[in-house]
């Protein structure tokens, strides 16, 4: 399924000029050891990145788009996620479905995926179909052909999907109330699929503006993994995306949040829901505008919390008090505008919810008043740079990163950094970013909860 809530010939350029241009184009390596990448910019501004890896014959392509749901016009905010999924309709040279298909038979698999902040278009395949996959993707980057015939079938799809993954899941409809809670004024308080009567207002010509406003090589970056070299990338690119026009300069107008005055909370209850759940959201600096190492202390506190079995939240309320089935926080610093930092709970079988939000409380202000230890800093650390190099090993895994973190308007010089920004962080730092986020005004708190029988029997 393409959602994530969490998938005319081009121009010809002279000869001569294209390919001295072209010449400029050398790759520059990374100096960072997370893992080998290369990176170079086309003249039409398309970003490539290559990220080597022999251990298998197999190579992953990804176009990330620097746009996403939070791009989408007022009442248009889901048509970045429509798009998404007409992106697979077809071309003058490519049937609907022929790209897929392609792939398909060939072995390979292909999905996408759309956030506020990106929309990422990714292949995996045999390396000796790379000039495949690279032809269709450059092809459908500016030759992309709609009419109401196939768009308008593919609006009930994602209606259809809408109605899976949200309506009729009160967890995704208590998401969608803690984010429009949450953000009073900016557009990560729609969801990215689109509310459901705005959808069903979305046009060919909505999906089209999205397209070409968007989508050209210089707002876009290109990521392949694998058994490739920088050299084959290299040409493969030239010669498919290198023609392309550059395209329109982009500029991401976004309305912008105010300062949070009170805390909020939103409550939901279903007779669907057999264990109740909560979720408590804090507006947070992202690793775009963070001051110093502010995000990384916020990724380094959310592992001395919740870091499996060490974690402080999960060691008393999982195995001491055995009040909570599951506890989690995380901190996300990747979003383009503003991140957030979160707690997850669930209380066992009969617990209740108020002693396990009282208990995340308490643990707040714990870390509030006398901070972290060193050695909990160290610990954590210790187990955040080991999964980074685990990262290593995979063909997919540096790809995904690299195309998010790039199209989030993040560099390939902050992805490779974070083991070494991670070891930088202090206990004073970790203290210091908790203070600055854990603020009753800066959260949301969302219950899920059975609604009682009485209730759910009337009408």
């Amino acid at each position: 399924m393409r959602f994530s809530i969490t998938r005319g010939p081009a121009t010809k350029v002279a000869g001569l000029l294209l390919g001295v241009a072209l010449a400029l184009a050398v790759p520059r390596p990374s100096h960072a050891d997370i893992f080998e990448a290369h990176e170079f910019t086309l003249p039409n501004g398309l970003d490539v990145v290559v990220v080597p890896n022999h251990l298998s014959p197999v190579v992953v392509q990804a176009v990330a788009y620097k746009a996403g749901a939070a791009d989408g016009l007022p009442g248009k905010n889901g048509i970045a996620h429509f798009l998404e999924h007409l992106m697979f309709k077809g071309t003058d040279t490519l049937a609907p479905g022929q790209f897929s298909r392609e792939i398909d038979k060939r072995g390979g698999s292909d999905n996408a995926y759309t956030s506020q902040d990106v929309t990422v278009y990714h292949q995996e395949i045999a390396k000796e179909h790379l000039e495949l996959v690279m032809k269709m993707e450059a092809d459908r980057m500016v030759n992309l052909r709609l009419t109401d015939a196939i768009v308008l079938p593919e609006r009930d799809v994602i209606l259809q999907e809408r109605g899976e993954r949200i309506d009729n899941q009160p967890g995704g409809r208590l998401g969608e109330a803690v984010d429009a809670t949450l953000y009073l004024n900016h557009p990560y308080r729609l969801p990215v699929i689109g509310w459901r009567h705005e959808m069903e207002r979305y046009t060919t010509e909505d999906a089209l503006a999205f397209y070409k406003r968007f989508y050209s090589p210089s707002n876009a970056v290109l990521v392949v993994g694998g058994d490739v070299t920088v050299e084959d990338v290299r040409k493969l690119a030239e010669k498919y995306f290198g023609p392309l026009p550059k395209g329109a300069d982009v500029t991401r107008e976004r309305l912008h949040e105010p300062p949070p005055a009170a805390p909020r909370r939103v409550s939901l209850s279903d007779e669907r829901v057999r264990q109740p759940y909560l979720v408590r959201s804090y507006l947070a600096p992202n690793y775009r505008n963070a001051k110093g190492n502010e995000g990384y202390a916020l990724t380094v506190l959310s592992e001395i919390l919740t870091g499996g079995s060490a974690g402080r939240l999960y060691r008393r309320m999982v195995i001491e008090q055995q009040s909570a089935l599951a506890v989690d926080s995380g901190y996300d610093g990747g979003p383009y505008d503003i991140g957030r930092f979160n707690f997850y709970a669930t209380p066992r079988q009969g617990g209740d919810l108020a002693a396990v939000e009282q208990e995340i409380d308490r643990q707040i202000a714990a870390v509030l008043k006398d901070g972290v230890t060193d050695q909990e800093v160290a610990d954590a650390k210790r187990r955040l740079q080991i999964s980074a190099v685990k990262a290593r090993d995979s063909v997919s895994g540096p790809v995904f990163m690299v195309a998010d973190a790039l199209g989030k308007g993040r560099t390939l010089a902050d992805v490779q950094a974070w083991p070494e920004r991670i070891g930088a962080v202090t206990a004073a730092d970790v203290l210091a970013a908790a203070t600055q986020i854990f603020k009753p005004a800066n959260s949301v708190t969302g219950t899920l909860l059975p609604k009682p029988a009485q209730e759910a029997a009337q009408p």
